[in-house]
């Protein structure tokens, strides 16, 4: 039994000395890549007629059994190839993805792509975006909105799929488009705002726990998460509330001016077919449907924008993981 104590102790020195040479391997290399700023980021590039037609490549060749009708319909694409390229070049539609979470940290990428964009596109060139988000924090997915209302600034026609939901500042994304196209059962909406905290000061009370709060500014802190909340700090709360409720019916005004803000900006949500009928969504289908529609008379082109992470976050990473199991190496298993 000691033997086992005496093993554990020594396995707990040699983890805590890893743990000790990876936090320092981790300082170095994070002034390493702050030298180098940003030369991790990267745009990514990638053509989706290729993937599209290796896709009808394959069902053609396992249906086809005749192969000089298979060779026969490939020298008439290289024909048709040819053609279009005397022609000129074919305008571009650029796809974006962006999966919102609750402070819309995808804009980080989004900016990035949209400047990408601008820099590069010719006239007739257009810009597709699969939106996928449930809203979130105001100023996160304000900026998002204005990354795309870029896009129409530039004269850049602009067209939002919705394949599962854009709702609250998704939807606020959404209506900067000339057009939505929404999936049948795709959640959109939701045009309010809500504010929610716990309030402890009456546990702390029946505690005897005094907890004091001190601002410079008469509405510094309207509500309090341990302090005593007061009726005209709720009130306050409600006015901004209201305020943030007011820009946002008027930021959808603006782009979709058709639309009737009293029947539809009442926080509710609705499917896609519904959402149809308010006006606001512009069509019904996917983002498949969209690409396949355009793929031989647009040129498709995916962009993404990634930052690898440093490597002192991987070490970091790692460090945490170890003393996680230090910590409690019976809970730090699945």
């Amino acid at each position: 039994m000691e033997f086992v104590q005496d093993y554990a102790s020594f396995l707990a020195r040699v983890l805590t000395l890893l743990v000790a040479f990876g936090v320092l391997l981790g300082m170095i290399g994070g002034m390493s890549n702050r030298r180098r700023g940003r030369q991790r980021e990267a745009l990514e590039v990638e053509p989706l007629n290729r993937r599209y037609e290796a896709m009808s490549r394959r069902i053609q060749h396992g249906l086809e059994r005749n192969r000089p009708n298979l060779l026969a319909r490939l020298k008439e694409r290289r024909r048709k190839k040819r053609q279009q390229e005397g022609e000129g070049r074919l305008p571009r539609l650029f796809v974006l993805d962006f999966d919102g979470d609750i402070r819309a940290t995808a804009v980080d990428s989004l900016r990035e792509e949209v400047s990408a964009i601008i820099a590069s596109a010719k006239r007739d060139d257009e810009v597709l975006v699969r939106l996928e988000s449930p809203g979130g924090m105001v100023p996160g997915y304000g900026l998002a909105a204005s990354q795309l209302a870029r896009l129409r600034e530039a004269n850049i026609r602009l067209t939002i799929s919705v394949d599962r939901v854009a709702a609250s500042g998704g939807y606020l994304m959404a209506c900067v488009a000339d057009r939505i196209v929404a999936a049948p059962f795709a959640v959109i909406g939701s045009i309010g705002v809500v504010g929610q905290l716990p309030n402890f000061h009456g546990l702390l009370k029946r505690h005897d726990i005094e907890f004091e709060l001190h601002t410079a500014g008469e509405y510094k802190r309207d509500l309090t998460v341990f302090g005593e909340n007061t009726d005209e700090g709720r009130e306050k709360f409600r006015e901004s509330l209201q305020e943030v409720h007011d820009l946002f019916k008027h930021h959808i005004g603006r782009y979709r001016p058709r639309l009737d803000l009293e029947r539809v900006a009442t926080g509710e949500h609705w499917l896609g077919e519904r959402a149809l009928e308010l006006g606001l969504v512009d069509d019904l289908g996917t983002s498949d449907d969209l690409l396949l529609e355009r793929r031989e008379r647009m040129e498709l082109i995916s962009l993404s924008w990634h930052q690898a992470p440093s490597f002192s976050r991987r070490l970091s990473v790692v460090a945490e993981s170890l003393l996680a199991r230090l910590r409690s190496p019976s809970q730090a298993r699945m």
